[in-house]
């Protein structure tokens, strides 16, 4: 940020044009929406912890994806909900450069998780004779440490090249939040390098794991069709489903945002489904995983049952 190039301190967070009382009203919604996921997700985690008959690799990448919600909710959210009730929205300059670090980083590891997740699914259902040997736990470690690697590294380097931009205004940040599209738009130089490089890491997070995780639905599917028996299929199909919902609802929202070109007219569309992405998605994670698996539903009447009982 050296030297002259970063004339601007602080930023202003336009987020959505509403009058006061709307502000008010949506204040209280989305902290009722952000309070739910941290308590949904903070569940999800103390199951898995304390009951034995999670402790699977599924379960496991699952508690990655509950802290992987938790952060990427808190790190956009609050924020957000200062800002609907005070007239005064400035984001000082390095807190949005690191909430712009850490919504990309966070992301970019939940994109690899769920194909992780998808993988270990695939080999659940297609090879459940070598499961255990394909999936130990080493195995499980390297894929979430790759996973929250790779996330980190690409956003340090998304970080590296917006902080060598120039930014002498305006400041006027068109988003809820320090989302690095609308962040370089403010930048007082050629930001070709920067979206290339977008394109790029989109590439890899976004397109590469959604095409291996359709080719291994595909043999799942194939495999599913062929089992005998019913509830082994009605099973596969359970675990399988939760699994699409959130994939589809991740990655196609992800896309339309970062693949799709740009235009006046979708900056608001861009807005709804960022929040979608900062504070429904986390709440509906868990709540899709655990209304779906009859495991995380049992695990949650017993937890109930030794603490009223």
């Amino acid at each position: 940020m050296g030297g002259n190039q970063t004339w601007v301190t602080d930023f202003i967070l336009v987020g959505l044009q509403l009058s006061t009382k709307m502000e008010t009203f949506f204040f209280w919604i989305f902290s009722l929406l952000y309070i739910f996921s941290l308590l949904a997700n903070g569940i999800i985690l103390v199951l898995i912890y304390l009951n034995p008959s999670l402790h699977t690799p599924m379960y496991f990448f699952l508690s990655h994806l509950a802290i992987l919600d938790i952060s990427y909710a808190s790190n956009n959210v609050p924020k957000m909900l200062v800002n609907l009730v005070t007239q005064n929205k400035t984001i000082s300059f390095v807190p949005c450069i690191t909430q712009t670090f850490l919504y990309l980083a966070l992301a970019a590891s939940e994109c690899l998780i769920l194909a992780a997740m998808s993988y270990d699914r695939f080999v659940a259902i297609c090879h459940p004779l070598r499961y255990t040997i394909i999936m130990s736990w080493k195995a499980c470690v390297a894929l979430a440490a790759t996973s929250w690697s790779c996330g980190f590294i690409l956003s340090v380097v998304h970080t590296i090249l917006l902080l060598r931009l120039p930014f002498c205004g305006p400041r006027e940040v068109n988003h809820l939040f320090c989302e690095i599209l609308a962040v370089l738009k403010l930048a007082c130089a050629n930001t070709f390098i920067n979206q290339l490089v977008i394109l790029a890491a989109c590439v890899f997070v976004l397109v590469g794991p959604l095409c291996s995780m359709l080719v291994s639905y595909m043999h799942i599917l194939r495999t599913i069709l062929k089992m005998q028996s019913k509830e082994s299929r009605r099973k596969a199909f359970s675990t399988c489903s939760s699994h699409l919902c959130v994939v589809g609802l991740f990655f196609g929202i992800a896309m339309l945002v970062y693949m799709v070109p740009d235009s006046e007219q979708r900056e608001e569309q861009e807005k709804i489904m960022s929040l979608f992405h900062s504070l429904f998605n986390p709440m509906l994670n868990p709540l899709i995983y655990s209304l779906r698996n009859a495991q995380v539903k049992e695990a949650f009447h017993r937890a109930l049952q030794k603490r009223f009982v």
